[in-house]
């Protein structure tokens, strides 16, 4: 028979009274900048993050298809994970329970999580904004919810993330009078994030929005850059504006924003989005992209992408990049990866998440080695006179 309070993981609950009293120094050590490229370390609970760096996108507390062992082996550093589908399943606090996402789900390097806004407002079937938060309706089971800038803080608290972000509202880039109003709501949500924040141990993000428009993007910068955050993120971009408009806002939010601060760029990460945005003075990325593409049979490489169910790979012998040092390609060939995804078996998405995530990850390792050796520029005009754009659909 079980003791009382057995616990077979010998789990700490980072939700205890200790978890809430604990402290950590959020550093931010700037190490060499290239142009407005910046190399830095970020120091966490959970150990330092080495920027830039590229975060894959665990959702539902997993990265799709990819073991924690896998992202290790590949070179992963930071994880996401989404505090909207983890509040609505399994719950914050049977994660807490648990013993925090850290132990859930046996990764143990850095874990930032989002606030669950963007998803509110992106994913839930009906929702109802007031100043004190938004009440949606569930897209898993149609049972309604209340979210709040203090509630958002207590799941995140509970969920136990090295980093965390305040409750904002996203608005549609191109309307105006939307992001007005949205603006000034996500600026009064940032400071009752703050002010509901109880542990200590976690860095809480602010959040700057205001669509394309150049004045809001600024009134934002300032007012979220003058919160005292330890970090700061841009969130509303590749959400339908043009590839000009984002670029330009980057230049312009990261002119405001402190330098001795880390900065996020939210949802961002295409290969030409990463060195774009490195290039622009961003630090953190994170993206589905590199999962979402292996699932529909579309693999990375800094060339382009390939679409390996095309029939012209069907008796290729070579991996999908000759120059890439993953498992994938150090084990399989093309046709061996379209055989998978004829046969409509799931390793296919592993392999092919495994290259993708990869190849992401050491770009941005390659572009902070750049920065360190003061050669980024060049090595960003190269990689992007040789990567071809993939076709609109």
């Amino acid at each position: 028979m079980r003791e009382s309070g057995y616990n077979p993981l010998n789990l700490v609950n980072p939700y205890s009274e200790i978890g809430r009293m604990a402290t950590f120094n959020f550093q931010f050590e700037l190490i060499a900048t290239d142009h407005h490229a910046r190399a830095g370390v970020f120091h966490t609970p959970h150990g330092d993050l080495l920027t830039p760096v590229f975060a894959p996108v665990g959702t539902q507390a997993t990265v799709k298809a990819v073991t924690p062992a896998q992202l290790q082996e590949i070179g992963v550093t930071l994880v996401l994970a989404n505090t909207y589908h983890l509040y609505l399943r399994p719950g914050a606090d049977l994660v807490a329970e648990m013993g925090g996402l850290h132990h859930f789900m046996q990764w143990n390097s850095p874990i930032l999580t989002d606030s669950g806004g963007f998803q509110v407002f992106s994913l839930a079937s009906m929702r109802k904004i007031d100043e004190e938060g938004v009440t949606f309706k569930s897209h898993i089971d149609g049972s309604m919810h209340r979210l709040t800038p203090e509630k958002a803080i207590q799941i995140q608290e509970q969920l136990g993330a090295d980093i965390i972000m305040a409750f904002d509202e996203c608005a549609p880039p191109y309307d105006r009078a939307y992001n007005e109003q949205a603006v000034d709501r996500t600026h009064r949500w940032a400071e009752r994030c703050l002010n509901a924040q109880t542990r200590l141990d976690q860095a809480l993000f602010g959040i700057v929005q205001g669509g394309i428009f150049p004045d809001l993007r600024e009134q934002s910068a300032r007012f979220i850059s003058s919160l005292g955050f330890p970090g700061h993120a841009i969130g509303g971009l590749s959400v339908g504006e043009t590839k000009e408009e984002m670029l330009h806002t980057l230049e312009l939010v990261n002119q405001i924003l402190p330098e001795n601060k880390p900065r996020y760029l939210m949802g961002v990460g295409s290969p030409e989005d990463l060195i774009n945005g490195i290039r622009r003075g961003i630090d953190i990325f994170d993206c589905v992209l590199p999962t979402r593409l292996a699932r529909h049979q579309a693999a990375m490489t800094r060339q382009g992408r390939l679409n390996l169910m095309n029939a012209i790979h069907a008796r290729d012998p070579r991996p999908i990049d000759e120059n890439c040092t993953c498992y994938t390609c150090n084990h399989f060939s093309r046709a061996y990866l379209r055989h998978l995804i004829v046969a409509k078996e799931m390793l296919a998405a592993t392999l092919i998440s495994i290259h993708n995530i990869a190849t992401l990850v050491s770009l941005v390792q390659d572009a902070r080695r750049s920065i360190l050796e003061g050669t980024f520029e060049q090595f960003a005009n190269e990689f992007l006179a040789q990567y071809t754009l993939p076709e609109k659909s």
